[in-house]
């Protein structure tokens, strides 16, 4: 049985856990949030919990049982408290400021960069090089984090670009001028 999978996730008071054909929604202080549950699985919930079984021991059924009780276990937690990923922009000349649903960026380019901010996320700049980034679904939140990065990744070199706040760059050393040999 697997370790995750058999532990029930825990509903505070508050949050309303709806379990219908193959969707499981949860409901809270921060918004709502809805998924589709695996049909190898099985999920029900009960007073103050949600438990997730799985009807046999096959390899597939039973990676999607631990997966399903995080994804599950994520979703409570993002209407309850939320989720964050810091951003930090390095580089002179380097910024960052929002208006409206419009993130643009100045990142060294003959132009700047505008990202779309999509539906259930907020982002906040601090500082013009410090981003935070927000939301009540994990995924969402990582994923706008990946994008956002990867639109001037950190070189090793000067460590210029966008890097997520708790990430160390491996520096490398540059070329080094030597004198001819005679």
């Amino acid at each position: 049985m697997s370790r995750i999978g058999r532990q029930p996730v825990v509903v505070p008071t508050g949050v309303k856990v709806n379990v219908a054909a193959g969707q499981i929604s949860v409901e809270g202080p921060k918004g709502k949030l809805s998924r589709a549950v695996p049909p190898l699985v099985t999920v029900e919930g009960k007073e103050g919990e949600v438990l997730v079984t799985r009807p046999n021991d096959e390899g597939k059924t039973r990676s999607l049982h631990g997966l399903t009780r995080s994804l599950i276990n994520n979703m409570v937690l993002g209407v309850t408290k939320g989720y964050s990923r810091g951003l930090h922009i390095e580089g002179v000349g380097y910024r960052a400021a929002v208006a409206g649903k419009k993130l643009t960026l100045s990142l060294g380019y003959s132009h700047a960069v505008e990202f779309a901010i999509p539906e259930g996320i907020t982002i906040v700049v601090e500082n013009q090089t410090e981003l935070m980034i927000t939301g009540t679904d994990k995924e969402t939140v990582g994923q706008v984090a990946a994008n956002i990065r990867f639109l001037r990744k950190p070189e090793p070199y000067r460590g210029k670009g966008i890097r997520y706040t708790d990430e160390v760059i491996r520096r490398k050393a540059g070329k080094t001028a030597t004198t001819g040999a005679k």
